[in-house]
Order: structure tokens, then C-alpha cells, then sequence
């Protein structure tokens, strides 16, 4: 019994290492840079003929300060879009908030919410001018880990925008949501 002791003792206390050792290395994993690109589909909802459906493209960098916080930055081109007589050309600059919850071992749940700063380029019945404004957002979406580094993404984010065409009127604002379904992929280091 006296030689057994020590030894399940140290069998326990290796155990316990090797935990903390995995613990501490997944909590390395789960914090980190990451880098992603988003490819999907625009529907614009506006006032006065800026309804339009459109591609959207998106590149994004963050950074996971666990496996449940994230603070991300992203660039996205919502392309033209109105009706011939009303068009616009919109893109703009975003910052995240980015909560994940872990569904299983390659599944996540994400939601976000931000600020964009965007710019609108814009032509009603020949009048062209420019906008820049800035909206809040929101989105949600499925990551689908296809191996330790690279995830498949799909997501959806409302943008509560509104383009101000101050040579029509000096308070023309139209009220233009856009409504952003896509797929894509992200990359952590």
C-alpha cells in the first residue's frame, strides 16, 4: 500500500498537468488574429425606387480574445443599385462587436453588432451627388470549422443605412435598409 500511494499520487498529479497543459493550449487557440472573406446576396430596401437585389462582397479581419469575444474591422461593396430614374453605389468601413457560442466541436454560433461608415454615390433623375453617412448593424450566423485553422461561414446582417440627397431638397433622406444574406470563409493564425 505505501508504494502504491506515491504512485497514484503521481499518476494524479501528471493527469492534472497534462490538463492544465490542453486547457491552456485550447485558450491559445481560441484567442488569436483571424482574417475571412464574404461572398452573398443584397436586398436593398429603400424609399423612392432604391429597392434593387444585388451581390455584396466583404473582407474582414478580427481578433477572438476567447472562444467568446471578438472585436472585428471589415470592408464591403454593396455594389449599384435603384431603378434607372434613382441609383446609388454604396460601400463602406465596419467595426464588431462579435459574441460566438461553441454549439459542437465544428459547429459555432456567432452574433454581431456595429457601426458602418459608408459612402454613397448617388443620381436621381440626373442629379449625381455624393453621401456619407454611417448605421448600425447586426447579424448572425453559423461558423463550420473545416479544419483547426479555416471555417466555412454562413450569415445574415441588416444595416439600418439612409442616403441624404441634399441637391433635391436640403432634408431628403431616404430611409434604405439593406439586408445581407452570405457565405464565406475565415482564416485564424
Amino acid at each position: 500500500m505505501k508504494t502504491v500511494m506515491p504512485i497514484l499520487a503521481s499518476a494524479v498529479a501528471l493527469t492534472a498537468f497534462a490538463s492544465a497543459a490542453q486547457a491552456q493550449e485550447w485558450s491559445r487557440q481560441d484567442s488569436g488574429l483571424y482574417v475571412g472573406a464574404n461572398y452573398g446576396y443584397l436586398k436593398v430596401n429603400g424609399d423612392d425606387g432604391f429597392d434593387d437585389n444585388n451581390d455584396v462582397w466583404q473582407g474582414l479581419v478580427g481578433y477572438r480574445f476567447n472562444s467568446f469575444l471578438a472585436v472585428e474591422g471589415g470592408y464591403a461593396d454593396f455594389g449599384s443599385y435603384g431603378d434607372g430614374i434613382v441609383n446609388a453605389d454604396t460601400d463602406g468601413y465596419s467595426a464588431a462587436v462579435k459574441g460566438s457560442l461553441p454549439l459542437t466541436d465544428s459547429i459555432e454560433f456567432f452574433a454581431k453588432a456595429g457601426q458602418l461608415w459608408y459612402d454613397t454615390d448617388y443620381s436621381v433623375a440626373g442629379l449625381t451627388g455624393s453621401s456619407d453617412n454611417e448605421a448600425l448593424f447586426a447579424g448572425a450566423g453559423l461558423n463550420f470549422k473545416l479544419s483547426e485553422q479555416l471555417l466555412l461561414n454562413a450569415q445574415y446582417t441588416w444595416y439600418d443605412a439612409e442616403l441624404s440627397v441634399d441637391e433635391i431638397d436640403q432634408d431628403s433622406d431616404f430611409d434604405t435598409n439593406f439586408n445581407q444574406a452570405s457565405v464565406g470563409l475565415e482564416y485564424r493564425f
